[in-house]
């Protein structure tokens, strides 16, 4: 049953997906997009052999806080409208969305544990995203990769949000770096408005400037 509603759920995105839609957006030329794979792939081993000491200090911590499960997991839509499974280090309590109803993490969110507030503070909850980059799931730059959940709610407002899914999700965005974590609709709509100009402008310079701007303002301290 699943199985066919993804079936469906990506052919509908493929009937959607006209010559005119093409014509709004961007292209990379096939050896860029080679180039930019090369890097993922690159980067991705890079960084896991390199965080590999912070993988095992956060998972240490992570457990020795509450004893719950260190990696967390998430279905959510990435390239060409396919879920795929999203990897994080849990911040939250086990009992987060116990419910099952969705919920976007605010600002001074209560379900975040001690060790998960630092973490996605620094945004080192995404360090196992590292491996959806290595898989071929995500890219290092690209539009955040959103539960399907929230996708259609976007999707009522604004159904340009089906141009995304030409791109690989990314690890790293300018709507991420300029518009931050996005905890209400106006700032999810601002993000697609950002996704979808990158969409338009995109470049292997552009990735490069993203990336150096995200590092440097980690490096440095400032939360977005």
């Amino acid at each position: 049953m699943e199985n066919e509603k993804t079936n469906s759920f990506s052919k509908a995105w493929e009937l959607r997906m006209t010559s005119s839609n093409y014509e709004r957006s961007g292209k990379m030329s096939p050896m860029a997009c080679g180039i930019k794979r090369g890097l993922d792939i690159a980067g991705s081993l890079s960084g896991l052999v390199i965080a590999s000491p912070a993988f095992l200090l956060i998972y240490c911590l992570i457990k020795h806080e509450d004893g719950g499960p260190a990696i967390f997991r998430q279905e959510r839509i990435g390239y060409r409208g396919k879920p795929f499974m999203l990897y994080k280090f849990r911040s939250m309590t086990t009992t987060s969305e116990a419910d099952g109803k969705p919920v976007l993490c605010q600002k001074n969110d209560k379900r975040l544990t001690k060790i998960g507030r630092f973490l996605r503070e620094h945004h080192l909850d995404e360090l196992p995203q590292l491996w959806n980059v290595l898989k071929g799931e995500m890219s290092f730059v690209g539009p955040r990769p959103e539960r399907k959940f929230f996708i259609d709610k976007i999707k009522a407002i604004n159904p340009d949000y089906e141009l995304l899914y030409q791109l690989r999700p990314g690890l790293f965005s300018a709507a991420t770096l300029y518009n931050g974590y996005t905890d209400t609709m106006e700032k999810m709509l601002e993000r697609l408005r950002m996704d979808l100009k990158y969409l338009r402008e995109r470049s292997l310079w552009l990735d490069c400037k993203i990336v150096i701007l995200t590092v440097t303002s980690l490096l440095t301290g400032k939360k977005f």
